[in-house]
C-alpha cells in the first residue's frame, strides 16, 4: 500500500486487522461471542533481538532532535489515532472484550490521543541547584537509550501509551512487547502511530512469555517499563539486575474504599460504582473493597444496587452495553473462586454472583457482596472483575487498620463532604495515591505509582519524564 493508501485502510476496522493480521498466526477470539478476531503474529527472542538493536541504531538521531521536533510528532501520532479512533475501539472492544460506550474502548483511545498530548506538552527544563557566586550546579535530564515494555490486557492500548509516550519525548527509543491475550490492539495502536514517526524509533514484538523474557533481560535495553501482576514483576527484577537496567514497575492492586459518616450515599453511589467497576473491574488502580460505617451501611448498600442496576452488561459492539465480559478464562475462574469463597463465609449477596452457565463468553454477572469478613477470601485478594465486597465498620481507626493491612498500596480513596476529615484520613492511608471522593481518576499531568508490593517508580508527568531519563549533574 501507498502511504496515502495506508492512512485510509487504517481508519477502518479492516483495513488496521489487513496490515497486521498474520494468516498464518494464532488465532485470537472475541471473550464476548467465542468469535475470531484475527490471528496474530508470534514472535521469537530473535525478533526482540533485531527490533533492540534497530531500536539502538536509530536512537542517537532521535535524541539529536530538537524536544519540539519530537512533540510535533507525537501530536501528529495523536492526530492519526483519532483519525483511526473507532476502528481501534472496535477492534478493541472485540480483543479485550470492553464495550464501546461507558469508560472503556472509545474512552480508552481517547485517552491514549490526550496522553500523547500532555506529554508532547512537558517540558523537563534544567534545574539550578546551587547559584551562589561560587558554585553553579544544574541538574540535566538525558535520554536513558532504549526502553523495553512490557504491557498487560486490561488496557492494552493506553497503558502502551503511558510507556511509550514519555519515553519518545525524552529522546528514547521504545519495543514494545504486548500481553499474548491482547496482542493485535496494541500491533493496531503502533502501526497507526507509526504512520507519523521515523522507522524503528517505536516497535511491537508480540508473543509469549520467553519473548518477553528477551526483551527484559536484553544487555541492550537500558529501561523496562512493566504493568502487570506483582509475581511477574518480581521475576523481571531479578533479571535486570544482571543488567542494571532501570526499572519502573506497576504492579497489582487492592484498592481500598472508606466511606466517612457523612457521606451522602445517594451522592457518592455512582461514583463509587465506576470506582470499582470500570472496564468492568479490571483495572489495577480500581477499588477493589469498600469499607462502610454502620450508619450508612445499608443506604450504601441500596444505592449501589441501584446504580448497578441500571448499568447493563454485554457484547461490547452493542451500543447500551458499558459492562463486558472477563477477558480471559483465568481470570473468569479467579473471580468466581472468589465469590464462591465468600459465599461460603457467609456472605449476603446483594445482586449477581450467579453466572448464566449456558451463556457464550466470559461473562460474570455485576455482584455485590454484604455482610463479609475483612479476611474473606474476597476481600483480601484482588479479584479484578465485575464484583464488590462492601465491609460494615464501627471504627474508623479500625477501617484505616483494614485498608493498610495488605502488602499491596496502589490506590485508595476517602468519602465525605468534609473535606478536612477526608483528608486527615488520607494521610493515613498507604497508597502511592488516595483520592477524595473519586477513585482510579489519573490525570496525565499528576504523577502515579504504587508502594509496597504494588511497585515502585512514577509515570505521568514531569515526574514520568524524569523517571524515563538519565540524571545528569553539571556543575563549575
Amino acid at each position: 500500500m501507498t502511504a496515502e493508501a495506508t492512512a485510509t485502510e487504517m481508519t477502518t476496522t479492516a483495513g488496521i486487522l489487513a496490515a497486521i493480521v498474520d494468516p498464518s498466526g494464532r488465532e485470537i477470539h472475541d471473550p464476548a461471542t467465542g468469535e475470531v478476531v484475527g490471528r496474530t503474529h508470534e514472535g521469537t527472542p530473535a525478533e526482540i533481538d533485531a527490533a533492540v538493536t534497530a531500536a539502538r541504531r536509530v536512537q542517537p538521531a532521535w535524541a539529536a532532535r530538537s524536544s519540539q521536533e519530537r512533540s510535533e510528532l507525537l501530536s501528529k501520532a495523536a492526530d492519526a489515532i483519532e483519525a483511526s479512533a473507532e476502528a481501534l475501539a472496535e477492534l478493541l472492544s472485540r480483543e479485550q472484550g470492553k464495550p464501546l460506550n461507558g469508560p472503556n474502548a472509545r474512552f480508552e483511545v481517547g485517552a491514549c490521543a490526550a496522553w500523547l498530548r500532555a506529554n508532547a506538552s512537558f517540558e523537563l527544563e534544567p534545574e539550578v541547584l546551587v547559584d551562589d557566586g561560587e558554585t553553579h550546579a544544574e541538574l540535566h535530564y538525558k535520554p536513558v537509550g532504549v526502553v523495553g515494555a512490557v504491557g498487560p490486557w486490561n488496557w492494552p492500548m493506553m497503558i502502551s501509551v503511558w510507556q511509550f509516550a514519555p519515553s519518545l519525548k525524552m529522546g528514547n527509543t521504545v519495543v514494545l512487547k504486548p500481553s499474548e491475550y491482547t496482542p493485535l490492539s496494541v500491533q493496531a495502536l503502533v502501526a497507526v502511530v507509526n504512520q507519523v514517526l521515523p522507522a524503528d524509533v517505536l516497535s511491537v514484538v508480540p508473543g509469549d512469555a520467553s519473548v518477553g523474557a528477551a526483551l527484559t533481560s536484553h544487555a541492550d535495553v537500558d529501561k523496562i517499563m512493566f504493568t502487570g501482576s506483582t509475581k511477574t514483576g518480581q521475576a523481571i527484577m531479578r533479571t535486570a539486575a544482571d543488567n542494571l537496567a532501570r526499572i519502573t514497575l506497576e504492579l497489582g492492586g487492592n484498592d481500598a474504599g472508606i466511606v466517612l459518616e457523612d457521606a451522602d450515599p445517594a451522592q457518592i453511589a455512582g461514583d463509587l460504582f465506576w470506582g470499582a467497576f470500570i472496564n468492568t473491574g479490571q483495572t489495577c488502580a480500581a477499588m477493589k473493597r469498600l469499607y462502610v460505617p454502620e450508619s450508612l451501611y445499608d443506604q450504601v448498600c441500596q444505592a449501589l444496587v441501584e446504580v448497578a442496576g441500571q448499568s447493563p452488561m454485554g457484547v461490547g459492539l452493542e451500543e447500551e452495553n458499558v459492562l463486558g465480559p472477563l477477558q480471559n478464562k483465568q481470570q473468569y475462574d479467579i473471580v468466581a473462586r472468589l465469590v464462591d469463597a465468600a459465599k461460603d463465609g457467609g456472605a449476603r449477596v446483594l445482586m449477581g454472583g450467579d453466572p448464566v452457565a449456558e451463556q457464550p463468553g466470559y461473562f460474570y454477572p455485576t455482584t455485590l457482596v454484604a455482610d463479609i469478613d475483612n479476611d474473606n477470601p474476597l476481600v483480601a485478594e484482588e479479584q479484578f472483575g465485575p464484583v464488590l465486597p462492601i465491609i460494615k465498620y464501627t471504627d474508623l481507626d479500625q477501617a484505616v487498620e483494614w485498608a493498610n493491612e495488605l502488602e499491596v498500596g496502589l490506590g485508595s480513596s476517602v468519602w465525605g463532604t468534609d473535606l478536612d476529615a477526608c483528608r486527615q484520613v488520607a494521610d493515613r492511608l498507604e497508597a502511592g495515591t488516595t483520592w477524595i471522593n473519586k477513585h482510579g481518576a489519573v490525570d496525565p499531568r499528576v504523577p502515579f505509582g504504587g508502594v509496597k508490593k504494588s511497585g515502585f517508580g512514577l509515570e505521568f508527568g514531569l515526574e514520568g519524564l524524569k523517571h524515563v531519563s538519565i540524571p545528569q549533574v553539571i556543575s563549575w
